[in-house]
């Protein structure tokens, strides 16, 4: 790399950040003037303000730049373009015969590497923060509660329903599951206390990520009253200190219980309906080789108001807003996809296959400005600047025409719907690429 070259792609990166730091402290500021008492109450109970608005806005500015990212690595080709066209710089070094494709080159390969963080952000990091996403200032300490959305189980005939849903506990306030399938024993729903959602890859990467020994048990071991010996007193202390601040009933409550199965489902507790769980044993479907429904019968760790629906349906897919959806990564979109117990819409799999192409299509639609950083016609900076305000528009435009289409039509699949605005501004963006190259 020449100076030249580190003398703008330092002016470029520098551009990058001025702008979306600026975009973010507007953001702040007008956001806690709005939550400012909230976040000061937070701080109050020992936690200092600048942390508490660390944990609280820093989600939302990964949130902020996986969203404009891509427009502002725009703007500040354009502004560091002009920036040195205004001094000079880029005339003189036109004239010792660089043209402007290597002039413009670090740009390019930063905004790849821009385009590049915004991917590893949209699926590793921001699913992470997603239950923080949906929380309002004065539930940052707490678990927040929201409606359930009824989900119906294919592959069992359970509708899963319940009167609140918490997504940081995982746990069904109230739930009513109601049996569509002849289930032996049981009328025609399941009513409970509280559901848990029992996942035990989900357990086990929590025990690990806590330092906590393994479980160890299997389903077929009778449950014992609790952990024993130090191992288990260790786990004990930690889940009680984890639930020092909330005593509400959480999924992790469940990782001093032994003998959990190997299978994912909700726990329902203090089931009231049907009555006497010891007297009706686990049943399945004549469709299903295993069980659906495990009750104390024949289940011994399983307590006398306890039973066990086995399901993969997660909580996430039971929130009634779109957060589940929106900061999911692709492979829990693609899970939902191809799993057979969930009926997947058309606008499900018309995002699953814009969430893989939107990282080739942003990087496509930064090359779209690359004519209009030669300026060959000498136009000022405001009406580049317009006329890519203009190309976003047209971009977005053609976007959303696609996913209409995908989603809401029989005209294309969701998979074509989708790819349709990379067929169309791949070659283009390619072409202008190599235009800048010979000018």
């Amino acid at each position: 790399m020449t100076q030249i070259d580190r003398y703008i792609l330092i002016l470029f990166i520098r551009t990058v950040c001025v702008c979306f730091l600026s975009l973010a402290g507007i953001f702040i500021v007008f956001h806690a003037f709005t939550a400012m008492d909230e976040l000061i109450a937070q701080s109050k109970d020992g936690e200092p303000l600048p942390l508490v608005l660390a944990r609280f806005y820093g989600p939302y500015l990964l949130l902020m730049f996986d969203m404009t990212g891509t427009i502002i690595t725009l703007m500040a080709f354009l502004f560091t373009a002009g920036w040195l066209r205004r001094t000079g710089e880029l005339t003189a070094t036109l004239s010792a015969g660089v043209s402007h494709g290597r002039i413009l080159r670090p740009m390019v390969i930063a905004s790849l590497a821009i385009v590049s963080i915004q991917l590893a952000n949209r699926e590793w990091v921001i699913p992470r923060f997603r239950d923080s996403l949906t929380m309002k200032a004065k539930n940052l300490s707490g678990d927040v509660e929201q409606a359930v959305m009824p989900t119906y189980d294919q592959s069992s005939g359970i509708l899963i329903e319940g009167d609140k849903l918490r997504t940081l506990g995982r746990v069904i306030t109230r739930p009513n599951f109601r049996l569509y399938s002849d289930y032996a024993g049981f009328d025609d729903v399941l009513l409970a206390r509280e559901a848990i959602w029992w996942d035990p890859q989900a357990m086990a990467e929590w025990r690990a990520d806590q330092g906590l020994p393994d479980a160890g048990a299997s389903p077929d071991r009778v449950a014992e009253s609790g952990p024993t010996g130090a191992a288990s007193a260790q786990l004990a202390s930690h889940i009680i200190a984890s639930n020092a601040e909330d005593k509400r009933t959480s999924w992790t409550d469940l990782a001093d219980r032994t003998a959990m199965p190997e299978f994912t489902g909700y726990l329902l507790r203090g089931v009231r309906r049907p009555e006497d769980l010891r007297e009706v044993p686990s049943v399945g479907l004549q469709s299903r080789e295993n069980l659906v429904i495990l009750t104390p019968a024949d289940q011994p760790w399983l307590q006398a108001t306890e039973c066990f629906v086995v399901t993969s349906i997660h909580p996430n897919m039971l929130q009634t807003q779109d957060t589940a959806t929106r900061l999911a990564s692709v492979m829990e979109l693609a899970g939902r996809v191809r799993n057979p117990s969930v009926h997947t819409s058309k606008a499900l799999r018309t995002t699953t296959h814009e969430r893989i192409v939107r990282a080739p299509l942003d990087f496509a639609l930064i090359l779209l400005v690359l004519p209009m950083v030669v300026n060959r016609r000498g136009r000022k900076l405001f009406v580049l600047i317009g006329s890519a305000v203009g190309l976003i528009i047209g971009f977005f435009a053609l976007k959303t025409i696609a996913s209409t289409l995908g989603g809401s039509t029989n005209l294309v699949t969701p998979g074509i719907a989708a790819w349709i605005p990379l067929l169309i501004i791949g070659p283009l963006a390619y072409s202008r690429l190599r235009y800048v190259q010979t000018v």
